[in-house]
């Protein structure tokens, strides 16, 4: 069929991905005659390698190739400098694979059994979105007090708070225990227009049930037993700035219906109150649990959560930002240095390595706490060593180390076989639970502050070692 043209187009370069040669020719013809600079690559290797070596606006990429699936190469192709917009083009219409690709930010998926109008009108659609992107922004430097790092995932994340403060839409930001999803809320407030006004943080998951009303909303004097004033809610409270409601999944469902109203509504009636009052306040929401999962079981509103649902900022745990580690440890050293107006100290390699090496379930929070945990244990000494790290760390580091030997060097003779070495680290875990339970005195928060572990992991941690606690 031939090719319709769609008008003259600004010069752009555009790479064909895919080992059937007809294709190639008549996208490559097609994508001349719009005016276009068109080559074709016949493996994914030869592909990837055109796109490193010069600068490409937009791959058309075949799923099935001789050396590669090309849905796998998407990530790897994104993650390049000036990296082109993808378009993937295959003889198979799997929904599947549709689905991923446009989970993985691809810009189009076109079937190869479809009109070439259809890849001519993607390639346009591609092309002005790429120079929408160029068009230079009054770059304004982002306030991020007590976000450090610089790896990509945290970029990515910092890309969106920008775009989050410029409007007043509801944002919801996820990510496991410790990842730091309240310094990123308080950074989308402090960059928007709204700074100027206050931050309430609501920490649902404290809030006893029969209080959470009269926390957001406010009581008039009078409506309940205790209510020997009026209060004021914290809804009110955040009026003019922003209402941060962590742990939101903790909400009760016999207040989200009413919550719902007040964010649709921006007015709510406190308890007891003859009359509703008013509050413009812009919401951001945090929470660890899956909110599509609790909708599904029905503990929590599909209404609210769609409502909720409006920006989402997914944080990257530590384990897949390791390159942050270093920043994160010389930051904190840095600012405990200076609050406490003492020696400082510095770190080896091997205490770097150890701390990069390990997956922190706990996160940032669980890193910040180990360090300061070291700094206490390690008293006067002015450098920290591997060997100053808690147990867990060190056996983890070791584990690691051994399960990266070649086959030949783990001779059982040496190092033990498999059920004596997993023996040992449960050994170690243990070890490690009951110093850190005699440490606290057995206090659960004092545990979870410790060791960044969220209260849930550590009672089934104690339970699962049958450990005494103060509980």
């Amino acid at each position: 069929m031939e090719p319709i043209h769609t008008g003259i187009l600004p010069m752009s370069r555009v790479l064909i991905i895919d080992d059937d040669e007809q294709v190639c020719d008549i996208l490559v013809t097609a994508f001349g005659r719009m005016g276009h600079t068109a080559s074709c690559a016949m493996t994914l290797q030869t592909g990837l390698e055109k796109i490193i070596s010069d600068t490409i606006d937009v791959v058309f990429l075949d799923v099935n190739l001789p050396d590669g699936n090309g849905l796998a190469a998407i990530k790897t192709i994104q993650q390049m400098p000036a990296a082109p917009e993808i378009i993937i083009i295959t003889g198979n219409e799997d929904v599947d694979g549709a689905e991923l690709a446009m989970r993985s930010n691809a810009w189009d998926y076109i079937s190869k059994s479809g009109s070439y109008k259809e890849c001519n009108f993607a390639l346009d659609r591609a092309l002005a979105y790429r120079r929408q992107k160029r068009v230079p922004e009054s770059k304004i430097p982002l306030k991020r007090e007590g976000i450090v790092g610089e790896s990509r995932p945290v970029l990515d994340c910092l890309d969106k708070v920008a775009k989050a403060a410029k409007h007043h839409m509801p944002v919801l930001v996820t990510g496991e225990t410790g990842s730091g999803k309240e310094l990123f809320a308080r950074a989308i407030h402090a960059n928007s227009r709204r700074s100027h006004a206050a931050f309430v943080v609501v920490d649902c998951a404290a809030l006893p049930d029969h209080l959470v009303e009269s926390t957001l909303f406010g009581h008039a004097k009078g409506a309940f037993t205790g209510a020997d004033s009026s209060r004021t809610g914290l809804m009110k409270m955040a009026d003019k700035g922003t209402l941060f409601l962590d742990e939101v999944g903790e909400l009760p469902l016999s207040v989200q219906k009413k919550f719902l109203r007040a964010i649709q509504e921006k007015q709510f009636r406190p308890i007891g109150a003859a009359h509703e009052i008013t509050s413009d306040f812009r919401l951001i929401c945090a929470t660890h649990r899956n909110l599509p999962d609790m909708v599904k079981n029905k503990s929590f509103r599909e209404d609210l959560y769609f409502r909720l649902f409006s920006m989402h900022i997914h944080l990257p745990p530590l384990k897949a930002r390791k390159s942050d580690v270093a920043a994160l440890v010389h930051a904190h050293l840095s600012r405990k240095y200076d609050r406490s107006k003492g020696k400082g100290v510095t770190v080896s390699e091997d205490f770097l390595e150890e701390l990069q090496t390990y997956d922190w379930p706990g996160n940032v929070r669980e890193l910040i706490n180990t360090l300061d945990l070291v700094c206490s244990d390690a008293g006067t000494g002015d450098t920290l060593f591997a060997h100053h790290l808690p147990t867990h760390i060190r056996a983890f580091h070791i584990r690691n180390k051994f399960s990266a030997l070649p086959p030949a060097a783990a001779d059982p003779t040496t190092y033990g076989n498999s059920l004596k070495f997993k023996e040992y680290m449960e050994k170690m875990k243990l070890a490690y639970l009951q110093d850190l339970v005699s440490a606290t005195r057995g206090d659960i928060s004092g545990c979870c502050s410790r060791s960044g572990l969220s209260r849930s992991q550590m009672y089934r941690l104690i339970q699962q070692y049958n450990l005494k606690t103060g509980i």
